[in-house]
């Protein structure tokens, strides 16, 4: 009785193992399409089409959760290093919670900090070779500037996906690995204000490759000249501002 009985289970057990090895892994995402799309840039006063329509986001949010990114996930690094006194890139998209390396590549003192909107930090003076780190785990742009070289500015923008594109000086874009479904297209630009970037914000569904997404017309606003404070809200010192370092 006990033999029949073991011959019994282990038939069991030997059709269960056979019926989990059939079923398809759910670990093999689909690799995903190519979309792309056109963003055109209005200059400012003439309402003409601009020469450089680059440094335009776009990026797709899924709809009902398709691929959602969460703050707590662990991504890849990003780098934004400083060097001849610029920060390289000077707008650089990361999803939300993602680390950025700020290495210092010039032979000088950098001090980094982002004090008005977005991810508020201030990074202290690093000397050259050396190398300080943010998390950005809120959503928005942060707006870079360095508290010793007043012509350093930078953004870094936190969204809610990992499926973006920056458009070149023509004003095209492509976004890779997008899986089909429905996504939230949404549009950034430094110098637009907000309540129009909101207006360009369509809902889109991919349904396959070389998909065109929507035209994207953004309108620029007349920008005050790029003067800032420093970290302590007060005026650069002109002394130390003309100093070689």
């Amino acid at each position: 009785m006990n033999i029949r009985r073991h011959i019994f289970v282990a038939f069991a057990l030997m059709e269960s193992m056979v019926c989990v090895a059939a079923r398809p892994s759910g670990d093999q995402s689909e690799p995903g399409f190519t979309v792309s799309g056109e963003a055109a840039l209005t200059a400012p006063g003439s309402g003409a089409a601009a020469k450089d329509a680059s440094k335009i986001v776009v990026w797709l949010s899924p709809v009902n959760a398709v691929r959602p990114v969460f703050a707590s996930v662990e991504r890849p690094r990003y780098r934004l290093v400083q060097h001849n006194k610029r920060f390289e890139p000077g707008l650089l998209v990361v999803p939300v919670g993602s680390v950025v390396d700020f290495p210092n590549l010039d032979p000088w003192f950098h001090n980094v900090f982002s004090l008005y909107r977005g991810k508020r930090f201030d990074l202290g003076l690093y000397q050259a070779g050396s190398q300080r780190s943010v998390r950005f785990d809120r959503i928005g742009p942060s707006y870079l500037f360095c508290n010793i070289h007043p012509e350093m500015t930078g953004v870094v923008l936190a969204i809610d996906s990992d499926l973006f594109a920056i458009t070149d000086k023509s004003g095209h874009y492509a976004i890779a690995a997008v899986a089909q479904g429905k996504y939230v297209m949404h549009v950034w630009y430094e110098n637009a204000t907000p309540e129009s970037l909101q207006a360009l914000q369509r809902l889109v569904t991919v349904q396959g490759e070389n998909q065109i997404l929507p035209a994207i017309s953004v309108k620029a606003i007349r920008q005050a000249p790029a003067e800032h404070k420093n970290k302590y809200g007060q005026d650069y010192d002109p002394d130390t501002v003309k100093t070689d370092y």
